[in-house]
């Protein structure tokens, strides 16, 4: 493979917010480049099986794997202007002269030059810490959802789920479908994070979501065999006696970082935000960072709903391929703005609106 590749525009990771990304700049003229560091494209999509909600623009109703079929098929209408890699993960941004390193597989390393860039990076699981964490049959949320989703495999009898957001929720009823026995969902927080239609489902199957509860520790020699929990105060301090529960897996779903590391390393001017659930970059109404050379969209940008990714991605592409000299049509802004809106009203939005306000700016527009 020749050692440089060279693209009109190139697009970090190939999940919901990259795929759109990808899709609208192509649209408009762009050739463009996807790299994903999965042996697939899709990003989460692939693993949802759960059928979305936001509008009927970001595919509401449909399941997340059959999104991802979608977004696919639409790159494939726009023949060779959409290049992906998959399994090649971007390892590198250089200042001197703008090069971009990656790794295919095991044995191809190679530069990547891109006029413009759009980082799709998504984000990574946290994780708590407690006594044993490190045992085997402890699970990220996303990491069960692979080995189910994507390869058939349950990864054990009998779960403790952390975490009642959203991804607990629906990460429980996926495990009760495929036959698991989740023995509680224990919550920090005094009420539920997820949307309650998720919640309803798993309490109608008999789960109890123990509000107010944290781990205390693991328990187990060689893997996971128990869990020990207990209450807690509004300082989150434990309280009565702690309580042992037998399981064999410990599925962690207490939320997601944003994936930024590329962004410090390119020079964008970055800023920490609770409520967009880390560090993030500032960026314009177009997507664009305070490099000009890059924009950002999805999780990357801020935690949401993939509904939201999708759209991000789109007024980035389209944001990208017109600084690329491209005519696009600027009503288009209006309109993939509007459908945010849209997608941010209500209780949850308001705190995301919030989180982007402190990260927002007029300036630097393409």
């Amino acid at each position: 493979m020749n050692n440089l590749v060279e693209t009109d525009l190139l697009v970090i990771g190939g999940g919901a917010a990259g795929l759109c990304a990808a899709a609208e700049a192509a649209g408009a003229g762009a050739k463009v480049l996807v790299m994903e560091s999965d042996l697939h494209a899709g990003g989460q999509l692939v693993k949802q099986t759960h059928k979305f909600f936001g509008s009927k623009d970001e595919y509401a109703g449909t399941r997340g794997f059959k999104i991802a079929d979608i977004l696919m098929d639409e790159i494939k209408s726009l023949g060779d202007k959409v290049e992906i890699r998959t399994n090649t993960t971007v390892t590198g941004f250089f200042h001197e002269d703008g090069v971009y390193t990656a790794m295919e597989g095991e044995e191809s390393y190679y530069r990547v030059k891109a006029k413009k860039t759009i980082m799709a990076t998504g984000a990574q699981e946290r994780m708590i810490l407690f006594p044993n964490n490190d045992l085997p049959g402890v699970y990220g949320a996303g990491a069960v959802q692979t080995l189910m989703n994507l390869y058939g495999v349950v990864p054990g009898k009998k779960v403790v789920m952390v975490g009642a957001g959203n991804i607990g929720l629906i990460v429980s009823y996926q495990l009760m479908q495929a036959g698991v026995e989740i023995a509680a969902v224990i919550e920090a927080m005094p009420k539920v994070g997820g949307y309650w239609v998720h919640a309803a489902k798993i309490r109608r199957l008999g789960i109890p979501i123990l509000l107010r509860h944290t781990i205390i520790e693991a328990l187990g020699d060689t893997t996971v065999t128990g869990v020990v929990i207990s209450e807690i105060d509004d300082k989150f301090h434990p309280i009565n006696e702690p309580v042992k529960i037998d399981c064999d897996v410990i599925c962690m779903a207490v939320g997601l970082t944003p994936t930024t590391e590329m962004f410090w390393m390119a020079g964008a001017d970055m800023r920490y935000v609770p409520q967009l659930c880390g560090y993030v970059p500032f960026r314009d109404k177009t997507m664009r960072t305070s490099n000009p050379d890059l924009w950002v969209a999805g999780d990357a940008a801020g935690i949401e709903e993939a509904s939201a990714a999708m759209v991000e991605g789109r007024i980035a592409g389209l944001s990208a391929a017109k600084a690329l000299g491209y005519p696009v049509d600027d009503r288009k802004f209006h309109e993939f703005w509007a459908r945010l809106e849209h997608l941010r009203a209500g209780e949850v939005g308001t705190k995301i609106l919030s989180g982007i306000s402190q990260v927002m700016v007029d300036g630097w527009e393409a």
